[in-house]
């Protein structure tokens, strides 16, 4: 499965049930480690991400296993507290760990973490958020070295909404003694997921989803059961694939209130959506308009994961729609890969201008990143001939059986 080849022209019809959201699992999956104890993960995608999180978690001493479709963590038998740079570099989201192995341990070693290239994405206020708690943390060759036997509950305030330092603070802060009160924290549902499974261990945390959470640490904690959210990134794509191509499909257990911002740009563009509790269902001619400006920013907002995915839908448009990127300043890699489509777009700093083309020719071009690989099986969908897409492990990172399932709908899809 080298890459994967997307012939043109199918409208797509169908129904999919959307992949629990891999931005929940990961933060959970470290989670874990606090109870010590046995968690299930209930219909845990089976993604690149997943595979080095449990891939850690047994170097850290925890048995995993796959049961089914769910994943097992027992990390009772956690005997380690250090995470070696080959692990960490395979992925950004591998620093969520520190919070919790230093509530478990007192202490952590691990190196900078990976991931895709999207320009700078500093660990600072994830530092700045332990070190609040009373974490002592040492930076030496991009190394961390971090001691806190004693965390002790205060009032941390992050200077940006930052999804990560949000989590890595919950998570510290459930082995502090007192009360944790985390302010302008990340809004994100994953953040509430994240809320939901430590109620489940017994931890008593209230707020996420608002800008102030806060923790009452030093509690016995245990294994639960949990399920996590649907993945509304996927979700945006399916969407979005199907806006392109004309057709209809309908999304089973996703929360329509996850991607508001995503179909509201859709509907926009000329497709008609009805959302119901769990239930999304989209219908495209194929033919959408140009749209007024998409400017991701942090949640509520239109999600900077989804600006590749809804840029490749708009390709063929008519008209021009321009996109500001707020968040990264290099998520743009996937558009020179357009523009070997022939698409039409135009790049200036952190704004693009994307001007709508009769016609994309398939060709080979190369997936950049995660989100960047999904939005080029959307322009290849729409393409003239045969795309081939290459470097899809960035694709595996975050989409379970994205092929199949866009296979299932009608498109002509394979890998090779």
């Amino acid at each position: 499965m080298s890459l994967i080849k997307v012939e043109g022209g199918r409208r797509l019809c169908g129904e999919i049930t959307v992949q629990c959201a891999k931005n929940s699992v990961l933060p959970i999956l470290a989670a874990t480690i606090l109870g010590g104890d046995t968690c299930v993960i209930h219909a845990c995608p089976r993604l690149r991400d997943v595979e080095t999180a449990t891939e850690i978690l047994r170097y850290l001493g925890c048995r995993v296993h796959w049961e089914a479709d769910d994943l097992v963590v027992d990390t009772a038998t956690m005997s380690r507290c250090d995470i070696p740079e080959d692990l960490m570099r395979q992925m950004r989201s591998s620093v969520i760990f520190l919070g919790a192995i230093l509530a478990r341990c007192g202490r952590a070693e691990m190196s900078y973490p990976g991931g895709c290239e999207l320009g700078p994405r500093p660990i600072d206020l994830h530092l700045s958020a332990l070190r609040d708690l009373g974490a002592e943390i040492e930076v030496c060759d991009r190394c961390l070295c971090c001691r806190a036997p004693h965390l002790r509950g205060r009032e941390i305030v992050l200077s940006i909404p930052s999804v990560g330092a949000t989590e890595n603070a919950i998570l510290a802060a459930c082995g502090a003694e007192e009360t944790t009160t985390i302010t302008n924290a990340a809004r994100e549902p994953e953040i509430v997921d994240l809320q939901y499974f430590l109620q489940k261990m017994g931890v008593c945390i209230k707020g996420a989803g608002s800008s102030t959470i806060t923790v009452e640490g030093g509690t016995g904690l245990h294994g639960c059961v949990h399920r996590c959210i649907a993945d509304r990134i996927v979700a945006a794509t399916y969407l979005s694939a199907v806006a392109a191509t004309g057709g209809e499909v309908c999304l089973r257990d996703v929360d329509y209130r996850h991607v508001s911002t995503v179909t509201a740009a859709l509907v926009q563009a000329g497709c008609q959506i009805r959302s119901e509790e769990n239930l999304i269902c989209l219908k495209s001619d194929g033919i959408l308009q140009g749209i007024s400006p998409v400017r991701t920013s942090p949640y509520p907002g239109f999600p900077t994961d989804a600006q590749a995915i809804v840029m490749a839908s708009l390709l063929r448009s008519r008209g021009t729609t321009v996109f500001v990127e707020n968040i990264f300043e290099n998520r743009y890699r996937h558009v020179p890969e357009f523009l070997r489509m022939g698409a039409d777009v135009r790049l200036e700093g952190r704004v693009a201008v994307l001007c709508g083309v009769e016609k994309l020719c398939g060709t080979t071009v190369r997936a950049t990143d995660l989100r960047g690989g999904a939005a080029l099986v959307i322009a290849g969908l729409q393409g003239n001939g045969e795309t081939h897409i290459d470097d899809i492990y960035h694709i595996h990172r975050g989409y379970d059986c994205l092929v199949e399932n866009l296979a299932q709908l009608g498109a002509a899809i394979r890998y090779e």
